[in-house]
Order: structure tokens, then C-alpha cells, then sequence
């Protein structure tokens, strides 16, 4: 939605300001486009792998959903926490076998219904409860575990970030490319009068005009926004991890998302009273 608003906002201020006074035909360059953005699209194909191109694709739709998570989806994780917890501390942690090797036609899980649709977030979480009921009771050799898991996952996301990032800073330099090619086309046609040769510089000029302002008006803004998704996105497994070591430790299952909300944004964290409130309310199997 904001990333849409701030689009309209600089393609408005652009043409706002430059369509009073010049001619926007002129602008109508679709060569100069083809050599700026094919040169960049090619750029990009062979700067990076498969996984990150396809991957980058993909994550694309991401700008226009706006943040991965909010009050209320955090508020179901750290109820669904305090569930599995709360199990565990009752009936032991051999009764949470059934539920995360197979949590799709889970009776707990299917209770928290947009955390299933993370098939990610569903598959560290019961990743991490099925060490736990194999006998893993360090929480230090856990949490390092986890460290390591969720730096890869970062560094998998910042590829894709960083790849779209990188491509903006190459586009205004091929920009000048294009801006070269079309002075070189105009030295071609030295002999010509004013008039046509000042329509050529002008459409040379428009290479430049066109790699700069597509860098920094719209693909270093996609970038960021995708880093920042991305950080938003990670900030959701470091609450698991959080109330996953709790709970490893010994802490009850209260204790436990109590540590998890603590790690949360002011603007996406329940209050205490919320949390108790939705603990209580939490189904039981």
C-alpha cells in the first residue's frame, strides 16, 4: 500500500514539475529504455545465481502486502507457544510427537491458522520442539544451533534484498551508456540543422534523465523495502526462539512467551493483559 503511495508521489512530483515547461514526448525514448533496463536486467542475470533470481521474483509481491506480521498474528504465535508449552509441562514432551510430525492435521495447530499458512515459521518451530523431545537440554548448544539457522535464513533474504540494491546502483551508470550511444548518433549527424540536432541531444540526455530516476525513485526504495520485510519477517523467529529457550529452560509456560513478547516492536507487541487474556482463552487438546 505505501510502497504503491510513494510510486505515485515521485512519478506525480517528476512529471509535475518538468510537464508546465517541456515537452513530454520527448521523454518517449523506448530505445534508450531498452539499453538502460535490458543492460541492468542482463546485469542481474549474471550477478547472481538461480536461487537468488527466482527468489528475488518471488519476494517482489512482498512490497505491496505491507509488513509480514502484526499485533494480531504475533498475539496467535504466542498463544499457540503457550499451548505447546503448556502441554508439554502437563503431559510431557512425547505428547507433542503427533502434533509436529504432522501439524497439518494437528488439533493444537490447526487452532492458529495464519501462523500454518508460515510454512517456514511452522517447520522451525517443530524442528526445534522435535530436538527437544529427543533430549536435546542444552540451551546454550540450542540457542547457538538457532543462531546459526536464522543467520542463514537472514543471509538467504539479503541476497535477494541486496541483488535488487545492486541493481539500482548499476542503472544510472548505464544510463550514461545510453546517454554516450546517443551523443555518439548525434556527432553522426553533425550536418543536420539546430532543430534536429537539438531533438537528438535531448533524446540522448533522456538515457541519463531515465538511469538515474529509475535507480533512486524506484528500485533502491524496492530494495530497502524488501530488506526492511525481510527484517520485520526475522523478527518473528527471534520471538520463537526466545520463548523456545524459555520454555527449554525450565521457565513456565507464562514465563516463557512473557520473554518471547519482550523481544517484539512496541507497535506489534500485546500487552501483558492482552497476552493473559488470549493465554487463557488458548484451546487445550
Amino acid at each position: 500500500m505505501f510502497f504503491i503511495i510513494g510510486v505515485v508521489i515521485v512519478f506525480g512530483s517528476v512529471a509535475g514539475g518538468y510537464l508546465p515547461h517541456g515537452e513530454p514526448g520527448i521523454l518517449f525514448q523506448p530505445l534508450e529504455y531498452l539499453i538502460i533496463l535490458g543492460a541492468g536486467i542482463g546485469g542481474f542475470v549474471q550477478g547472481n545465481p538461480k536461487w537468488v533470481i527466482f527468489g528475488t521474483l518471488g519476494a517482489l509481491g512482498n512490497l505491496f502486502k505491507g509488513a509480514p506480521h502484526d499485533k494480531k498474528s504475533y498475539e496467535e504465535l504466542l498463544t499457540l507457544m503457550y499451548a505447546i508449552f503448556k502441554l508439554a509441562k502437563t503431559k510431557g514432551m512425547i505428547a507433542l510427537e503427533p502434533h509436529i510430525e504432522n501439524p497439518k492435521d494437528s488439533a493444537l495447530f490447526s487452532n492458529f491458522p495464519s501462523f500454518m499458512k508460515d510454512h517456514h515459521a511452522t517447520d522451525f518451530m517443530c524442528d526445534y520442539l522435535r530436538l527437544m523431545t529427543m533430549g536435546t537440554e542444552n540451551p546454550h548448544e540450542v540457542e547457538n544451533l538457532m543462531d546459526v539457522d536464522l543467520e542463514t535464513h537472514h543471509a538467504q533474504q539479503h541476497a535477494m534484498s541486496g541483488a535488487v540494491t545492486t541493481l539500482s546502483e548499476a542503472l544510472p551508470a548505464f544510463g550514461i551508456v545510453a546517454a554516450v550511444l546517443g551523443v555518439i548518433v548525434t556527432m553522426g549527424s553533425i550536418s543536420e540543422p539546430p532543430e534536429v540536432l537539438g531533438g537528438l541531444i535531448a533524446a540522448a540526455l533522456v538515457g541519463t534523465f531515465f538511469g538515474i530516476f529509475v535507480a533512486y525513485g524506484l528500485f533502491a526504495p524496492m530494495g530497502s523495502n524488501l530488506e526492511q520485510y525481510f527484517a520485520a519477517d526475522a523478527k518473528y523467529y527471534e520471538c520463537m526462539k526466545q520463548g523456545l529457550l524459555a520454555h527449554l529452560q525450565g521457565y513456565a509456560p507464562a514465563v516463557s512467551v512473557e520473554f518471547a513478547r519482550k523481544t517484539l516492536y512496541s507497535h506489534d507487541r500485546p500487552s501483558f493483559a492482552e497476552l493473559e487474556e488470549a493465554c487463557n482463552n488458548a484451546p487445550t487438546v
